[in-house]
């Protein structure tokens, strides 16, 4: 069997310097925002090149919380308009619905699955405030195009890096590249903690200040509540994890990409397609992402040959129930390419301890796959 993701062999890799880590906590007394949270917030955003890096207790919180702290602080308004990739997992549109703000769907491009720069300026209008990009599949979203959008029309941008730690566009590494990044550190990511667990990165004082209010109950101070917030605090456990593991994420990362090299290289059947390679990418490949017109056959047909899949994601966030049901007037959008997407995308095993013999059982399979 060659697992899509073996999680249990990713943590017995590093298991000595776990034990000692979590030991550590255990030994301490100290659960809940102690030298652990302070040691992995400094040091992942030393990584990043952020002045902040504040902890919280997952992914979408992360995203919830940079929203929020805009609207805290009276840069953004309940009702304006976020930007947003229409073929992101879902999460990204909820922690915009949540706040009271409208996400603008745009198509990506089809070669590298990523927003599309070229169809966003005609998505803005005088309610647009932002653009959340989505380094989705670990590749990085960010162009320079985006960038001049976000000057020329004074628009913030947001960075979900979920999916993508490690990542970087000429040097400088996602989740430093807008105004604010949010991060899952969920089990099964290229960073991942031994639960749930996130975080946001910026550079911005009052930003970083709101966000680690909003994410304690709200409060700065111990029984004193600036604003209503909830209790979303990353624990010591996780930071104390999170930091051994961010020891060896560019080798991790480094390793993903030699088997995703392997992969562009010794996958030859005309009825699967891959994204396009683009020279001196720096494509982290949280996974690697296939597609076929025959999707569930294939799927079928590597289960049978003992390989692991998964498809992400088969239903698009415009086509969710969640959404049918409240009057978001989102289903009702014509998105053919984040369809054909959701239709065709199978995600084929890439991790770092994947050895050389699955990736090549893994090829062999793909190439002998037939209608």
């Amino acid at each position: 069997m060659v697992e899509f993701l073996g999680i249990k062999k990713i943590t017995a890799k590093y298991a000595d310097e776990l034990h000692e880590a979590v030991n550590r906590v255990f030994d301490s007394g100290s659960y809940i925002q102690g030298e652990e949270n302070k040691q992995f917030e400094a040091n992942y955003a030393k990584y990043i090149g952020t002045k902040y890096c504040v902890g919280c207790a997952n992914g979408l919180d992360a995203l919830n919380w940079i929203l929020r702290a805009y609207i805290e602080l009276g840069r953004i308004n309940k009702g304006d308009e976020v930007i947003v990739p229409a073929n992101t997992f879902i999460a990204t549109i909820l922690a915009i619905t949540d706040n009271g703000l409208k996400p603008v769907l745009v198509e990506p491009r089809e070669d590298n699955l990523e927003i599309n720069d070229q169809r966003i300026e005609a998505a803005i209008t005088t309610k647009t405030k932002a653009i959340m990009i989505v380094h989705l599949y670990g590749r990085c979203a960010y162009t320079e195009k985006i960038g001049e959008i976000c000057k020329n029309h004074n628009l913030y941008l947001f960075e979900d890096n979920a999916q993508a730690h490690g990542c970087a566009f000429n040097g400088k590494r996602t989740g430093s590249l807008g105004n604010a990044g949010a991060h899952s550190f969920y089990p099964g990511k290229n960073l991942g903690a031994f639960g749930d667990a996130g975080a946001v990165t910026t550079d911005d004082d009052e930003v970083a200040a709101a966000i680690r209010s909003l994410a304690n109950y709200g409060s700065q101070r111990k029984y004193v509540f600036q604003y209503v917030g909830r209790n979303s605090r990353l624990d010591e456990i996780q930071a104390a994890v999170l930091d051994v593991k961010l020891r060896h994420i560019d080798d991790d990362n480094a390793y993903r990409q030699d088997i995703a090299a392997y992969y562009y290289e010794h996958i030859n059947n005309p009825l699967i397609k891959l994204p396009i390679q683009l020279p001196n990418e720096n494509n982290v490949y949280h996974l690697f992402p296939v597609f076929c017109e025959h999707r569930d056959e294939l799927q079928a047909y590597l289960k049978e040959k003992g390989i692991g899949t998964i498809i992400h994601y088969p239903i698009p966030p415009h086509k969710q129930e969640c959404y049918a049901k409240e009057s978001w007037n989102i289903p009702q959008l014509n998105l053919p390419i984040t369809e054909k997407i959701a239709n065709t995308e199978l995600s084929l095993p890439i991790s770092p301890v994947q050895t050389k013999e699955e990736t090549e059982e893994v090829v062999n399979a793909i190439n002998s796959f037939k209608i």
